[in-house]
C-alpha cells in the first residue's frame, strides 16, 4: 500500500513546462548530477533521442506519486506513453536502485 510520506529524490529540480523547454529536455548536456533532476510537466512520454547518457525514468500523477519507473533507460530510445502520467521526472542512472525507489511513493518537490 502506498505511503502518504513524502520522499525526497533530489536537492535541485529542474522544471520543463513550455514546449520548448520539454523539447530540449536534456539534449546538449553530459551528464546528470546525482542531486538534479528535470521535471517534464505535462508529460506522459519520453525519448532519450541525441542524449549521452542513460537515465532514470520516473512517471507522476498529478499529486507526485509513482505511477511507473524505467531504470537505465539508454540513449536513442523510445519509450511507450504511460497513459495516467500528468509528469516526468528524470534523475541520473542508477539512482531509483540506489535509493530503493518505489512505485507508489510521492514525490516532495
Amino acid at each position: 500500500m502506498p505511503s502518504d510520506e513524502s520522499i525526497k529524490i533530489t536537492e535541485t529540480v529542474i522544471k520543463a513546462e513550455s514546449f520548448w523547454k520539454r523539447l530540449k529536455g536534456l539534449l546538449g548536456t553530459r551528464e546528470l548530477p546525482e542531486d538534479t533532476g528535470l521535471l517534464l510537466k505535462p508529460c506522459r512520454q519520453i525519448h532519450t533521442w541525441w542524449m549521452n547518457y542513460p537515465i532514470d525514468v520516473l512517471y507522476l500523477d498529478s499529486h507526485g506519486r509513482i505511477l511507473h519507473i524505467d531504470s537505465e533507460v539508454p540513449p536513442n530510445t523510445w519509450k511507450k506513453p504511460v497513459k495516467k502520467a500528468d509528469m516526468v521526472l528524470e534523475i541520473k542512472a542508477g539512482l531509483c536502485r540506489k535509493k530503493n525507489i518505489q512505485i507508489g511513493q510521492k514525490i516532495e518537490f
